[in-house]
């Protein structure tokens, strides 16, 4: 019996899906100049000619997945919770349990960490200029005021934070047995 068109069109949307998921890793792990299209579909398990089915380059792929991972919805939650009555050190264990979470659960997170950071140092700008950066330098100064951060340049602690996060999500692509990142972990890096 012949596949609907409805079928058909499902059944691309998957295959989209699972070259954008898959290519995603493999991007996370060799970074976009040690990535070669026929590497790639070997990883994912198809034919170098159905990855250029649906992207018409490696530079298109790359940007689709560029797009995908924004940090934007992750910013929203970090200016929603700055703005709270809380105090700073509530902010930064809530920030840290979330992070811990995160990383040892969702690799699909892990990698768009991964990703996120390897634009962010291929742009050459001032990493901290971020928002993830300056929201929780923010969250950093207030708990400086209330005394319970340790004293420093916020931008600083934010990138040693941030870079935390980011170096466990490496160890979760790269390393079999490696020690997850804690909750509390994240937060002693910053408490007075």
């Amino acid at each position: 019996m012949p596949k609907t068109e409805e079928q058909c069109k499902q059944m691309r949307e998957d295959m989209r899906s699972r070259i954008l998921q898959r290519a995603s890793i493999y991007f996370a792990r060799n970074g976009f100049g040690d990535t070669k299209i026929s590497d790639l579909a070997r990883h994912i398990g198809i034919g170098q000619g159905t990855i250029y089915m649906y992207f018409r380059s490696k530079e298109e792929l790359f940007d689709e997945i560029r797009k995908s991972a924004d940090n934007k919805e992750e910013v929203k939650k970090l200016k929603l919770l700055a703005n709270l009555p809380l105090p700073a050190i509530a902010k930064i264990n809530k920030i840290s349990g979330e992070m811990e979470k995160r990383l040892k659960e969702d690799e699909d997170f892990v990698v768009k960490i991964t990703i996120l950071t390897q634009l962010l140092l291929e742009k050459q700008d001032d990493i901290c200029s971020n928002e993830l950066y300056s929201e929780l330098a923010q969250i950093i100064k207030q708990g400086q005021k209330e005394g319970s951060v340790i004293s420093g340049d916020p931008l600083y602690l934010a990138d040693l934070y941030w870079g935390n996060v980011y170096l466990s999500a490496l160890r979760k692509l790269f390393v079999k047995d490696h020690h997850a990142l804690t909750a509390e972990t994240l937060t002693r890096l910053l408490r007075a």
